[in-house]
């Protein structure tokens, strides 16, 4: 929890959200679960109390990049040490964890603050 001290934190329902990930454009998914796991779709939403929700994503194996993003696209990480960026390409991705394509996406789209380890926690991604 993003709280230390429970006194006076307001008491927080957390419901789940099951999505079925085939045929939808990855951006467009990804946009619809960081809305979600934020809490902007609750008319309680505050901004500094983390009131979203948990979030299961089925079929991320079967979403759709429109064009040739799957040819050009390139995703990359870093071990944070000298010339320790490794890419690989989306294809080879997607083969191997499609999982983790969603997941950097929706990280992304996050608010880079405390609260976004916490949030991630409670997305589920499924191939």
């Amino acid at each position: 929890m993003a709280w230390k001290k429970l006194i006076g934190m307001p008491k927080i329902e957390r419901k789940r959200h099951i999505i079925d990930a085939e045929g939808k454009v990855l951006g467009r998914l990804a946009t619809e679960i960081a809305k979600l796991l934020i809490g902007k779709h609750k008319p309680s939403y505050t901004p500094h109390i983390d009131g979203g929700d948990f979030v299961e994503v089925k079929n991320a194996s079967k979403i759709v990049l429109s064009g040739k993003k799957w040819e050009q696209m390139v995703h990359y990480r870093s071990s944070n040490r000298p010339s320790g960026v490794k890419s690989v390409s989306v294809k080879k991705l997607r083969e191997e964890e499609p999982e983790r394509i969603l997941k950097h996406c929706v990280e992304y789209m996050l608010p880079k603050n405390k609260q976004q380890a916490i949030r991630i926690k409670r997305l589920k991604i499924t191939r």
